[in-house]
């Protein structure tokens, strides 16, 4: 054969196995994307020189597949998988050290690396638009759950507050009446005690759905979080749990309700003492970010399972035992860091544990 139709013959095989990358990019299944580089590596194999000599790897973040488990010992030609226009992976080819060189491999073969390390590059950037697509509309579906049930929530709050309100007045006078029977006035507290419960109920719903009136102003954010602090004092040592606080700056401004403030920070050092172990930790920062403030929560309780942490800033919904919370102390939060034009997010911590973070902004 000669040394045109060799050449040839090896142009054949590098549009071949093009063509049959792009198909395998195109109709790739996006949930199944591992088996898709996997098929990608062996259809390149054959586009080489010495496709039985040569093994493909491809790199990325989420995914390392090859031809061939070992990759030791071999000389390579690579090429960058670049996502969104930063390198984000490689796709490599190997030869056995022991029997080619680097000059084996043809300057054809560099060149068909580089074009389908572009449509695998292509082909992650479809894979992260969907992903992020999916997310958003997640993140929709759930600001459209939530603002519904601000609304409910509000019109159930003003529909309670007038006979609380009757029920609280009445049975104070209802008292007075009945001072000479100590039994009857014992039912009369319960009743008075029971509906001011209910009545902080309905201002947390209240919280909830925005519907506190607001008094803004430019506020210090580091004595509320002491003041949080110093008022749980007694039940950090109680629970005999620890915190640290890590804040850098003297001063952090922000334009707040400063009671409504403390109520954030107070309700979720509560959260974060409740769930810590025994010798647990509690780490709190603060810190200014261009035009943010940003607070942050850290526990080292058992965290929250996948399919609760799209729920926990819903009312009612909660993690605890029955009768040991409302459901309540973390849809307040939510509600009056939206009224504050912020945003609270939930995590899980790599070990274990949960960071709540709070970014408000300082207008």
């Amino acid at each position: 054969m000669s040394s045109a139709e060799k050449a040839l013959k090896e142009r054949i095989k590098e549009l071949t196995c093009l063509y049959e990358v792009s198909s395998i990019v195109e109709n790739a299944n996006i949930e199944h994307i591992e088996s898709t580089l996997k098929a990608i590596t062996y259809s390149l194999k054959k586009g080489f020189q010495f496709p039985k000599e040569t093994e493909i790897e491809i790199i990325t973040k989420a995914n390392t597949v090859s031809t061939n488990k070992s990759t030791e010992n071999t000389v390579t030609i690579k090429a960058n998988i670049s996502i969104f226009n930063k390198a984000e992976g490689q796709l490599i080819a190997h030869l056995n050290a022991n029997k080619f060189k680097r000059e084996d491999f043809l300057d054809e073969e560099q060149l068909l690396l580089n074009n389908i390390a572009l449509k695998i590059g292509s082909l992650l950037e479809r894979l992260e638009i969907i992903k992020n697509e999916a997310s958003l509309k997640r993140q929709m579906e759930r600001a459209d759950r939530l603002s519904i049930l601000g609304e409910i929530t509000a019109g159930i709050a003003h529909e309670l507050n007038t006979p609380l309100a009757n029920i609280l007045g009445f049975a104070e006078l209802l008292k007075d009446d009945l001072k000479a029977s100590n039994k009857a006035i014992e039912d009369v507290n319960k009743i008075i005690q029971n509906a001011i419960f209910s009545r902080e109920v309905v201002k947390k719903l209240m919280f909830f759905a925005c519907e506190m009136p607001q008094e803004m102003k430019r506020v210090n954010v580091i004595p509320n979080i002491k003041n949080a602090i110093n008022l749980l004092d007694a039940t950090f040592r109680k629970e005999q749990v620890k915190y640290i606080v890590k804040i850098e700056e003297e001063e952090l401004f922000l334009k707040a309700d400063p009671i409504q403030l403390t109520q954030i920070i107070f309700n979720l050092l509560m959260n974060a003492i409740y769930f810590s172990p025994k010798n647990g930790l509690v780490v709190v920062e603060a810190k200014s970010k261009q035009n943010n403030i940003i607070l942050k929560i850290k526990d080292e309780g058992k965290g929250f399972l996948p399919e609760d942490l799209d729920k926990i800033f819903q009312p009612f919904f909660t993690t605890k035992p029955t009768g040991e919370g409302s459901g309540l102390g973390l849809s307040v939060v939510h509600g009056i860091v939206s009224s504050h034009k912020g945003i609270i997010k939930a995590e899980n911590n790599k070990n274990n544990g949960a960071t709540f973070t709070v970014i408000l902004p300082k207008e």
